[in-house]
Order: C-alpha cells, then structure tokens, then sequence
C-alpha cells in the first residue's frame, strides 16, 4: 500500500521511494526523551536503524511504496529501555529458559540488558544476539563475582582482573566481603588494564573510599545509608543488617547532601533497584507476590523459593513492619536526592531476584521512582539517555534519531502523563525486528502453557 508523508530536516536524505525491507511506523507521536516534546510524524527502518523522520505537512509529499506500514494512529512512540541491572541465565544454548528470558525483557520493552552476574556463556550470547542469530536485547556482561570467597589476596585480585578484561568482558562485578587492601588492589589493576567495576560496596570499603575510588555504578545505593550514621554511633559495619536496615534509626540526613556531592564529583552513576525493596523486603505477603500474574511466566519451583526466601527474610525476629516504612522513605529520599544533585541514575531492577519477574519487575521499579518523587520524564531519562551516555553510545541507542539502532516502544497512552502507562505496549522494535502485542501475547501464552504442563506433571 501507499504511504505519504513529507520530508523534514531531520531526514539524513531526501525521502524516496522506499524498497519492500523497510518499516514505517505512521501517525505516531514521537517523544524526545531529552525535553519531553512530542512531535507527530513517521520513523522510516531500514537494516536495523532508523533511516528518516519525517513529520506531517499538507504542503509537500512523496510517496513511500512498498514498505511494512505499522500504524501508530494516536499512539506514542519513544526508544527501547534498559534493564541495568540484569541476570541472564546460565544453561546451554537449547535451554528454553535462555530464549524465554530474552523475550520476557523484550515483552516490556527492554531493548538493551547489562548482565550483572557474569559467565563465559553470556560472552557467547552477546555474540550470538549482536550478530542476530537469537532474538533478545543488547547485552553487556560483568565478569564473575569478585567477592570475599572468590578472591583473597591482592595476588588473586591482579590475576582475576586481567584474566577477566582479557576474556573480554565489558566490567567488572563486585559483591560484598572484600577486604580493604584486596579491593584497592582491584581497583588499581582494573585502571590498569583499562576495565570498570561495579556493583556492591563491601562494609570494609565503605561508600566514601568507593565513591573516591570511581565505581562506574553503585547498585541498589548500597552503602549509602550506612554512610548516614554518624561516626560517634561507633556502629559495627558489619552488623547493618539488609542493606543498611539495622541502622535506620541511626541514620542522619543532614549527612545526605555531602554524600550526594560526593557521587557527583566522582562521577559514580547509581542504581536503585528500589523494587528489590518494596517486593522482596516489604511487609507484604509472599502469598500474595506468588499470585501476580506475571508469575505464570516462572517456573513453579522457583516461585515456591521465593515465597520461602520472603518468608525467613522478613520473618525473622529483628524485621518489623515499621522500621521499614522509615527505611523505605529514607531510601526514597537518598533516591531522590541523588536524582536532583547526583551524578545520575540507571534504571535496573535486580530481575529475576525474588518477586521480580524479568521485564515485568522493570515496571514495578520505574512506578518505585515515581513514589520517591521522580518525574515520568525523569524516570524514562534513567531508562534511555543515561545508559546510552553510561555506555558511551550515545549515537547508537537511548533516542530516536535519524543512525540510532531501531529500539523502539510503542505505547497506546503518553507515558509522560503516567508511567504505569509504560505496561503493556502495543510493541516493541529491536534492532528493526517487530514484535506486535499479538506476538508478544502468543509468545508469552507458550510460556504460560509450559510451566501449566510443569504444574500438572
């Protein structure tokens, strides 16, 4: 069928006749995630990117012939997302589960993934998704953990880290219990060899050296309420309890603005995974978590240990309901400030971790932000500007704009009045390949029947 439009600045060339591979999506209203303008035109695809935006004008048009047309009539177009703080399985190549991980970010529209608990196969599945032999989003991969078991000495850590950047990885992972001497020896060798680090802060490091030391991202703002409690409490770093919880009471936000400044001066970007928060470590019920429908789409015994990790999480004797509501407005004012006055923040859920259904939980932590105080547009800058910049690819995804890869969502309703509307798109591009919400429902439908046929066996 033909299609007219007209030609616009934007436009990398004049607009032509356009040959049978290209995609035009039409009518839509284009968000720029920079300003939160909407502009209503037409996105021309072709091989994977965006070749043209043209807008409407009743002066001047061509015709465009013989593309796929996909209508964005009073929809809202605007780029893929990113989950940032991401778990990819680690099972061979004709596993389902590594194909329905993939599309289950995909279904939400997350385009791009940072692995954050590494293996050699996920160096592999890079590979195999850049060059298009498996459907799923842009991956970047940590190492293996670096932590208190895995590496002891400073000798280990010289050895592991430059085994790790050689292997190709794209950074580092940290995990808790390293020791002061051991993690400098890690930060010096990382430098070195030209690779970054990211993840937790050790209790024996603390927030302070690891800002000064230059995380590329501090994840779930670990360490940042420990760094709230006054010098003169004399706490034990080590009994903090979940992230800090145990010294609520003792934390001190007159103490937050340096903090904040801190991050910023040093460049380190945060990511909240504020969702790990009010799901897993809420006072909710684990019964009730289990039944949300996106459960359907995790394997049964893996939704009966989450319900059993929530249960000793929050069950235990020292956890009370009310300590976490102070806890959980104290994480959302470090989030917020961090926002307003920090370097940045990343959007990341910590999926699959208990409760958190990949793709869905990526919903639950952008309406998370909302509730700390951030704007729609705010929180979509977290999801796409901010990666593209964290990844130094900023002509490659987070916007749609004329050589930028084909990462796209769809949305029946403007995301920027309320970002629940971000649930459920009407489809999701990747790399210029379309999935319609027919699609996305048929393949989240087999995955349904799949753990059903599990349950009755």
């Amino acid at each position: 069928m033909p299609f007219f439009a007209s030609s616009c600045n934007q436009s990398s060339q004049k607009t032509s006749t356009i040959p049978i591979t290209t995609k035009v999506i039409t009518h839509v209203n284009i968000i720029d995630v920079r300003d939160g303008s909407i502009s209503r035109g037409h996105v021309v695809i072709d091989s994977g990117r965006i070749q043209q935006i043209l807008r409407e004008s009743e002066d001047e048009s061509e015709v465009i012939q013989e593309a796929e047309i996909i209508n964005g009539e009073g929809k809202f177009l605007l780029p893929g997302i990113a989950e940032m703080h991401a778990h990819l399985p680690s099972v061979i190549w004709n596993d389902p589960q590594m194909e329905e991980i993939l599309f289950l970010y995909l279904s939400n529209g997350i385009t791009t993934v940072r692995g954050m608990l590494g293996h050699p196969l996920h160096l592999e599945l890079r590979e195999k998704v850049k060059q298009g032999e498996m459907l799923g989003p842009r991956i970047y991969t940590s190492s293996p953990s670096l932590n208190g078991n895995t590496v002891t000495t400073p000798e280990e850590a010289i050895e592991q880290v430059k085994a790790y950047q050689k292997e190709g990885y794209d950074f580092l992972k940290l995990h808790p219990g390293l020791r002061l001497h051991v993690f400098d020896q890690i930060v010096t060798t990382a430098n070195e060899v030209n690779i970054p680090f990211a993840g937790h802060v050790s209790t024996l490091v603390g927030i302070r050296h690891a800002l000064h030391s230059k995380y590329a991202s501090i994840d779930h703002m670990d360490g940042f309420l420990e760094g709230l409690v006054p010098e003169k409490e004399e706490v034990n770093s080590s009994q903090n309890g979940f992230f800090g919880y145990n010294f609520t009471m003792k934390a001190d936000t007159s103490l937050l603005p340096d903090l904040v400044a801190l991050s910023k001066e040093n460049e380190v970007w945060v990511v909240p995974t504020q969702s790990l928060f009010t799901r897993w470590f809420s006072p909710s019920s684990a019964e009730s978590l289990a039944r949300e429908p996106e459960m359907k789409y995790i394997a049964p015994e893996l939704i009966e240990n989450w319900v059993t990790n929530k249960r000793n999480l929050v069950g235990n004797e020292t956890y009370k309901p009310s300590q976490w509501e102070q806890f959980i407005e104290l994480r959302k004012k470090i989030l917020l400030q961090l926002q307003k006055n920090g370097y940045g923040l990343l959007l990341g859920s910590d999926a699959p971790q208990v409760f958190n259904v990949p793709g869905f939980s990526i919903q639950h932590e952008m309406q998370a932000m909302a509730a700390a105080g951030l704007s729609p547009l705010e929180i979509l800058q977290t999801g796409t500007l901010n990666p593209a910049k964290f990844f130094d690819a900023e002509n490659e995804f987070g916007e749609i704009k004329v050589g930028a890869s084909a990462d796209l969502i769809l949305l029946n309703q403007n995301p920027l009045d309320n970002i629940k509307n971000m649930e459920q798109p009407e489809g999701v591009m990747v790399k210029g390949e379309w999935l319609s919400r027919q699609e996305i429902d048929r393949r989240l439908k087999e995955i349904d029947n799949r753990y059903d046929e599990a349950k009755i066996q």
